[in-house]
């Protein structure tokens, strides 16, 4: 990784910082900026389905719950109703990610047929493809003997990503892979097949299929420790399991940082049950009917790994680890669904008898985390419909714990229907882990901190910052979009190395598409020496410069800046609409210009396309704010404006006029100002035209509002759509 640069240099920004001190425009000293920043509260939120008679219940009110913290009974101070049939639910940015519903595809590799896999991988395809909802979340993971558990794909809403992941089983499409460190995206934008339709690529070609299989059959046989291999010794199989259920537990302790309920859809074979219990049998075990209410069963007294009869030869550390395993598993608030991937294979080559076993060890995982076994059905799809179905509604209730340590200890929790009818089931999360201290994470758990926060939530953060995206014209289909962070530099100072040393900053901008797919990401790790670039930051603060290259369309652009020391963070969330600058006059939200000694200005290293500086007026470039902020008294004075458009020579070949509307954030009339076009440049049939402008603002009182620009001439006329600016105390 790279660090940041100044702003300039060789690459796609080509401006540097004496250039901008030369602005285009007699900037005012502008008010101090301010950030919406927000306080810390540790908030346990309690995703809970409802069912009865296999449907989910709708209509319940937060007046219906009650939530215990161990035994005390907590106030419930937020509720959220995700229901996948409502049109809502298509919005999936605004869904809590409590809320929303995550499968993870986890791929057992050391139990299972490297021909069973390949069939597994086709109706994993199927279900993502055809059973899951736009808003649903789907990761990749792969688990092995020589390698433990492997994360392909973490949680994520883009499907061409998924099934991208899903190629890397085997072998096709390894250079294409993305250098993602959030694992979110694994095929680059734009890359492999179905990346212009949004739609999975459907079933690999027969070639593809064998190149998995190969590296499959590969594994299998570089992992001597196959549960299938049969000549290996009973005590080597017995290790094999025992690593098993360790890795998976260790497992269940990260997916614990990730909010909500994680539906892991297991694709195994299932290891000897017999490696565990002995010699007896329990093959002729039946049902398979979900336990919903899974926190508050007894694992140990009903499944039929657990409760073998044959205690002479069973092991009993092993089937310890696997009590553990189950548990850390629900404590995780995961859910296993076993598929039996013997079953999806036709004339499956296993023994009745090893087949048996293989399904009991299955069974007892699914059972104890509450989940099913799915045998005999490539159609995932119809399958697993009554779990589809019972999970479609989620209650979020949130309670506020009383100040605790930050030690990463466990609470139990319990949640009540009030006047539940009878055959009412109640599934919750039995508990919750206490945070711990940021240092004490691995780089899993910091992983998914990061990711789960990005692909969903309202903004959130102790550390301020503002957005700004705007798209410009640039050779090719895909627009370049500048994105400009503005930090609050004493925030993000907060927990910095004493004495002083290098502040770890991470900045990382992902584009969502309205279908949820990831268009375009960007990603820097900057290395700050705080003894030369404290006090500029103290001072204001950092100003990051960024870009992405999206394709018209419309857009979630959500940035995530993190203090890498201390784990402090801002999330950001930003609409974008990237217009084809082909159709029509085009007019850019306008652009307030602001005094370049105010930040402490740092680039993106170069990547992509080369362009000019975005940012130009009368032949000068000026740095735009974020979130630009004038004073209230300044009702009767002009704040400069920068206007971009493109084809505004379709409005006519005269003088162009403007005027401005300020709305408030709910989009109500605040007032009507004035805005004087002062200079036009530039133009043509594909370069920008370039206004500056003034605008006089009416008489505000301090808060929030948007600010949208219509230019017009004699043939017609073009409207920006609203940015946002701030009226500060005068």
């Amino acid at each position: 990784m790279r660090n940041g640069m100044l702003l300039g240099g060789p690459g796609a920004v080509v401006a540097t910082l004496a250039a901008l001190a030369v602005l285009a425009f007699a900037t005012p000293a502008l008010p101090a900026q301010t950030f919406a920043g927000a306080t810390e509260v540790v908030e346990v939120e309690v995703p809970v389905q409802v069912v009865r008679d296999g449907q989910p219940v709708r209509g319940l009110t937060a007046a219906d719950f009650e939530v215990w913290d161990g035994r005390k009974k907590q106030a419930v101070t937020g509720f959220h109703v995700v229901d996948l049939a409502s049109p809502a639910a298509a919005r999936s940015a605004a869904l809590p990610l409590a809320g929303r519903r995550q499968f993870l595809l986890l791929f057992d590799l050391a139990f299972s047929d490297p021909k069973s896999v390949v069939q597994a991988r086709e109706a994993a395809r199927g279900l993502v493809l055809k059973g899951l909802r736009p808003g649903d979340l789907v990761g990749v993971a792969t688990y092995s003997a020589a390698r433990g558990p492997q994360l392909v794909l973490g949680f994520t809403s883009d499907r061409r990503q998924v099934d991208s992941a899903l190629e890397t089983l085997g072998a096709a499409g390894a250079s294409e892979r993305s250098a993602d460190p959030l694992r979110l995206v694994a095929l680059k934008p734009g890359a492999g097949s179905g990346a212009d339709s949004g739609q999975l690529a459907g079933p690999s070609q027969e070639a593809d299929a064998a190149n998995t299989e190969a590296m499959l059959s590969r594994e299998a046989l570089g992992s001597q420790l196959s549960g299938l291999n049969r000549e290996a010794s009973r005590a080597n199989q017995r290790s094999a399991v025992t690593a098993l259920t360790r890795s998976y537990s260790d497992l269940a302790k990260v997916l614990g940082t990730v909010p909500g309920r994680k539906q892991v859809l297991y694709f195994s074979e299932g290891f000897d049950s017999s490696l565990l219990t002995g010699s007896g049998t329990t093959s002729g075990v039946a049902g398979t009917e979900p336990v919903v209410e899974s926190s508050r069963r007894d694992v140990s007294s009903t499944d039929p790994v657990l409760n073998s009869g044959d205690e002479s030869f069973g092991n009993t550390r092993a089937l310890n680890d696997v009590e553990r395993m189950i548990e850390e598993l629900r404590r995780a608030d995961c859910v296993i669904q076993a598929v039996d991937t013997g079953g999806l294979r036709a004339g499956a080559e296993q023994g009745a008898g090893t087949r048996g076993r293989g399904r009991d060890s299955l069974l007892t995982l699914a059972r104890g985390t509450g989940g099913d076994l799915f045998e005999s059905s490539n159609d995932l799809v119809t399958a697993m419909s009554g779990i589809l179905e019972r999970t479609s509604v989620t209650y979020v209730l949130s309670f506020q714990p009383e100040k605790g340590k930050a030690d990463g200890e466990y609470h139990r929790i319990k949640v009540e229907l009030k006047n539940a009818p009878r055959g009412t089931r109640v599934s919750y999360r039995p508990g919750y882990y206490a945070p711990k201290p940021y240092g004490q994470l691995n780089p899993l758990e910091k992983l998914f901190e990061a990711s789960s926060r990005l692909m969903g939530g309202a903004e959130s953060g102790s550390i301020g910052s503002a957005v700004l995206a705007a798209p410009f014209r640039a050779p090719g289909e895909k627009a370049y979009v500048p994105v400009l962070i503005e930090v609050d530099g004493p925030a993000l100072l907060a927990g910095a190395p004493k004495p002083q040393g290098a502040l770890p900053v991470e900045v990382y901008a992902y584009a969502l598409d309205a279908g949820g797919a990831i268009q375009d990401f960007l990603f820097q790790q900057l290395g700050m020496d705080l003894a030369k670039v404290e006090p500029a930051l103290r001072q204001g603060g950092l100003k990051f410069f960024g870009h992405l290259e999206l394709p018209a369309g419309e857009y979630s652009v959500r940035t995530l800046v993190r203090n890498g020391a201390s784990g402090a963070y801002s999330l950001r969330v930003v609409p974008l609409t990237v217009p084809s600058f082909t159709q029509g006059p085009v007019l850019l939200p306008p652009f307030f210009p602001e005094p370049a000694n105010r930040w402490l200005i740092t680039r993106e290293s170069p990547r992509g396309k080369e362009v000019p500086y975005p940012f130009m007026a009368r032949q000068q470039p000026y740095i735009p704010a974020s979130r630009p902020v004038i004073s209230a008294g300044a009702e009767g004075s002009e704040v400069p404006l920068a206007l971009v458009g493109y084809n505004l020579g379709a409005l006519g070949a005269g003088s162009l006029k403007a005027e401005a509307r300020v709305l408030t954030l709910d989009g109500k009339e605040a007032g009507t100002g004035g805005v004087r076009v002062l200079g036009r440049e530039g133009g043509g049939d594909s370069g920008p035209d370039r206004l500056t402008a003034a605008f006089k603002p009416p008489k505000l009182a301090p808060g929030e509002y948007l600010l949208q620009v219509t230019v017009s001439g004699e043939a017609g006329s073009a409207t920006a759509g609203g940015v946002p600016f701030v009226v500060g105390r005068s």
